[in-house]
């Protein structure tokens, strides 16, 4: 009956083809229910969200229509009698989550597809909390579409009316970054640091936040730009090596690099080597353990890296494992004690700060990181690896039907492996795709994407070749399909 499905961060679907202007008042409608069906719950002492304001922030990203597609949304929810915060700028998804816990709102929406492809848009909602929702929020909103009739109330009726006001909601939340960080520390370091915002909404802040300091700041792909130079906004090693080239030659001590909406954060060393998730999590973690001090639990995704497991144990750290999606971490984040939650892909929140992925706060801890050991980002990660031991972890994408997603996953739970290019599995997990863990701490992981049509084959092991020859052996077995 429907094409809307919402996937592992909320709605994410084709601008034109899906993402049209129907469909996103329709999804808006669906969120406008549930907000209503929380309001009696403002009131109540023994509510999570007693004292709260029915309003909520609305944000959207660099993407084509992005603010016309806000605007239906914050029309959509003045139609219901609920208030809205609209940006009055393209907007980092952490700053829509700052506004909601600083303001004390309800909640707030989010229009982006993050590190999705040009061609795609899409819509999160944000809780009281100013984190991810959980899939029991979603599942709620996804079984009110079409239930109701779409209310819908004009621009200027809206504003007349005080449901609808326009605001810069990403300077407080820049300004709350300056003083989260050490900039003592950073006013000293004498780095020169290239910052590449990828068309997004990472625009110049960061260069705008070291203003006065000693860092040497040369910002790339700072304007709004809908379709991101052409490449999918994701700061990983596929989309960064035109920006790992253009280092070259410049002596730059660090590029660091913000997604599409500015949550997820890409490193590149010096040398033009671009780091993996797991990489710019285990110097945030090693940074905040070390650095600054702090102390709690670890969250990673099904998918995180067994360097970081290592470390925990060092330090005597809890761990958690999640399904992929920032709202399982989140989820964690906010019961119990955690220093730090991330993902694969660069999105990592911190202790102290939001329950939510900072590109930006990430990408200056880098650099406080860096001030602080006063040694090359490669000479620190080399120092890890004689500590730690090694481990290279790889992805590849590759194209997945939908209704070939099912008979995957199907023969995947059929199939029994003893080994694995001639290694003992040692341990199956199957609570998001399916991961193989083998005899030497290696491991192969085959699972579909929650917001595109793709299968992602990841693997870590303690060698480039193994790595590379895990992830053949799942591109073959997927493609036996």
């Amino acid at each position: 009956m429907s094409k809307i499905k919402f996937g592992t961060d909320g709605w994410r679907a084709i601008i034109s083809d899906d993402f049209t202007f129907e469909n996103v008042k329709i999804v808006a409608q669906a969120m406008a229910d549930f907000i209503k069906s929380q309001r009696r719950l403002l009131a109540s002492r023994k509510s999570e969200i007693y004292g709260r304001k029915f309003k909520i922030a609305v944000g959207y990203d660099t993407r084509f229509m992005s603010e016309k597609y806000a605007e239906l949304i914050a029309c959509v929810m003045a139609g219901n009698g609920i208030a809205a915060t609209l940006s009055d700028r393209p907007t980092p998804t952490p700053s829509v989550s700052y506004t909601i816990v600083r303001n004390k709102l309800i909640g707030g929406i989010m229009v982006t597809a993050s590190h999705n492809p040009s061609s795609y848009n899409g819509i999160k909602y944000k809780g009281y909390f100013g984190g991810s929702v959980g899939k029991e929020v979603t599942d709620v909103m996804e079984f009110r579409l079409y239930k109701s009739p779409v209310r819908f109330m004009g621009r200027d009726e809206a504003v007349r009316k005080g449901l609808l006001e326009y605001r810069d909601i990403v300077a407080p939340h820049v300004k709350a970054i300056s003083k989260f960080v050490d900039m003592k520390l950073l006013k000293k370091a004498r780095l020169n640091v290239l910052v590449d915002s990828m068309g997004g909404t990472g625009g110049l802040y960061v260069q705008e936040l070291l203003k006065g300091t000693k860092i040497k700041v040369t910002t790339i792909n700072s304007k709004r730009d809908a379709y991101f130079g052409n490449r999918s906004p994701e700061p990983n090693d596929v989309h960064l090596r035109s920006t790992s080239d253009y280092m070259k030659g410049k002596r730059f001590d660090v590029c660091i690099a913000t997604d599409g909406d500015a949550d997820r954060l890409g490193v590149i060393a010096g040398n033009g080597d671009i780091l993996s998730g797991h990489k710019v999590m285990t110097l945030l973690l090693l940074h905040l353990l070390e650095g600054r001090g702090l102390k709690g639990g670890v969250v990673q995704t099904i998918c995180g890296t067994g360097l970081i497991d290592k470390i925990a144990a060092a330090y005597d750290l809890k761990t958690y494992a999640t399904p992929v999606g920032f709202k399982y971490i989140c989820d964690i984040f906010i019961k119990e004690n955690i220093v730090m939650g991330g993902e694969e892909t660069g999105g990592v929140a911190f202790k102290g700060w939001l329950p939510e992925r900072d590109g930006i706060l990430s990408g200056l801890l880098i650099l406080e990181l860096l001030a602080h050991r006063k040694r090359p980002l490669t000479g620190i990660i080399k120092a890890i690896h004689a500590r730690y031991g090694t481990f290279i972890y790889k992805r590849y994408d590759m194209r997945l039907p939908q209704d070939k997603k099912k008979k995957l996953l199907a023969k995947l739970a059929a199939s029994s492996f003893a080994s694995i290019l001639g290694k003992k599995v040692t341990d199956v997990q199957s609570y998001d795709g399916f991961k193989y863990v083998l005899s030497d701490g290696s491991w192969v992981m085959l699972r579909p994407s929650g917001t595109e049509p793709k299968l992602r084959v990841y693997s870590e092991a303690h060698s480039e070749k193994d790595a590379l020859r895990l992830i053949g052996f799942g591109k073959k077995f997927a493609a036996s399909v």
